[in-house]
């Protein structure tokens, strides 16, 4: 009888390991339906958080308008009569070419140790660097950049390999920013096919193969619509045959026609998803990607005041979390590889946020049918509600339309203070006033924990 059962049990435990092989040896189409079906990793949900990276020749002049992209520099400056021509000529002349910046991207104090330290200590989950803007400079020595890349000008260094390598030994995810199209390449402009079949479909795949990313962002896709990218043809080979086809997470700019209707998450930048009003899609992962200030790239044309407070920035990172979404926070290092001070201080801030709130944040879902209040703000995770303010309450803390278990404990994040509580006109007053101000655990924001919230 023993035998019959132990055969029983291994039979059982056979098929389930049978049937989690199917599941996960299915074969994804080259359409978007069947790509669609994959679903987003599990890990790119619960973290939240990451670092965007922009960093490049771009980072020479560092130099935009204000209210505009650094980045954008190889573009503006051959804008007639724009503020980047108006300035570039002034200092550099208007026979400088951009290409030339290449030679001053010397990265002299790029320490990717470092920096990985900071980004861990920020509480970021994972890190996405640009491996190549618009201006088609690969971070990588890529075959298809030979000369235009960070290995045969400029620092002389394989950037993505060094990041890839610290990043990963702080035990984060390390993703990929990767522009589609490039402003001056002229394959680009003689033949988009050709352009996708020789150069931006060998750059990804070699990008996949040899450095296998944890996420991909794609970006510059608004010229053309995804079919001329061969966007679902790339797509499923990373599902189906690539190295990180199982854990791999892309986001939704794979062709004109496909922000917040295609990929692993949707993506919104400054708060928006476009500049033509699209609106961010229904029931689906999404990302916020911004920088703390409002370039991307370094630009010092921004001074303090055009930097979000560490205040706001965790107050919108809330907000964002209790809404279901990541913030992917940028900075943009100077060209000598030195990460402004500033843009530290607002990871530090954040980071030491997190570590005391962090219960609150990571692997948490958006508390369904969460009424809207003014510096209130819910997340919910096995079995427990938190409840994020980001002021301070005065003695009672009020959460309208909020009903929980009778059973209910509630404490204060950081603490050990069990709150006293009770239910009046079917809202949650929670007693605060015996929270001294010693007693409070942080700055800029205060998680409540409810226990056993469900009824």
């Amino acid at each position: 009888m023993k035998s019959y059962f132990l055969r029983q049990t291994c039979t059982g435990i056979l098929i389930l390991m049978l049937l989690c092989g199917i599941a996960s040896a299915k074969t994804y189409k080259v359409d978007w339906q069947s790509l669609d079906t994959r679903p987003c990793p599990q890990w790119f949900d619960d973290a939240k958080l990451g670092i965007f990276i922009h960093w490049g020749v771009y980072s020479v002049p560092s130099w935009a308008p204000k209210g505009q992209y650094a980045e954008w520099y190889g573009h503006l400056m051959h804008q007639k009569d724009s503020l980047t021509s108006k300035f570039h000529a002034d200092f550099y002349g208007n026979n400088f070419k951009y290409e030339q910046f290449a030679e001053n991207f010397g990265a002299r104090f790029f320490d990717a140790t470092e920096w990985a330290k900071l980004f861990k200590k920020s509480g970021a989950k994972y890190v996405v660097l640009t491996s190549k803007h618009h201006d088609g400079f690969c971070l990588w020595p890529s075959e298809q950049s030979s000369g235009w890349n960070s290995v045969d000008a400029g620092p002389k260094i394989d950037i993505a390999r060094k990041l890839s390598a610290a990043v990963r030994e702080q035990g984060l995810k390390m993703g990929y920013y990767y522009s589609l199209y490039e402003w001056h390449n002229p394959l680009y402009k003689k033949s988009i096919q050709e352009y996708v079949s020789q150069h931006m479909f060998k750059q990804l795949t070699d990008l996949v193969t040899n450095y296998k990313p944890d996420l991909i962002f794609a970006d510059g896709e608004w010229d053309h619509n995804s079919d001329v990218w061969k966007s679902e043809e790339f797509l499923a080979w990373l599902f189906n045959e690539s190295p990180v086809k199982n854990d791999i997470v892309v986001n939704d700019r794979w062709g004109k026609d496909c922000r917040s209707k295609h990929g692993s998450y949707y993506t919104r930048e400054y708060g928006k998803v476009d500049g033509e009003g699209t609106l961010l899609g229904d029931n689906k992962k999404w990302e916020e990607n911004r920088g703390m200030g409002a370039s991307f790239g370094y630009s010092r044309n921004e001074n303090i005041f055009d930097y979000k407070s560490s205040k706001e920035l965790i107050e919108m990172f809330i907000e964002i979390v209790s809404k279901g979404g990541n913030l992917c926070l940028n900075v943009g290092p100077r060209a000598d590889g030195i990460i402004p001070v500033i843009m530290q201080q607002r990871l530090i801030d954040i980071g030491r946020w997190l570590e005391i709130n962090g219960e609150g944040i990571y692997g948490t879902k958006p508390l369904e049918n969460a009424g809207q209040q003014k510096h209130v703000y819910y997340t919910q995770k096995d079995g427990a509600i938190y409840v994020i303010t980001t002021k301070w309450p005065d003695n009672i803390l009020t959460l309208d339309s909020l009903k929980i278990n009778p059973k209910s404990t509630i404490s204060l994040i950081g603490t050990n203070i069990k709150l006293e509580w009770n239910s009046v006109n079917n809202n949650i007053q929670i007693n605060t006033s015996d929270i001294t101000p010693n007693m409070i655990p942080c700055r800029y924001a205060y998680t409540f924990k409810i226990s056993k919230a469900k009824r």
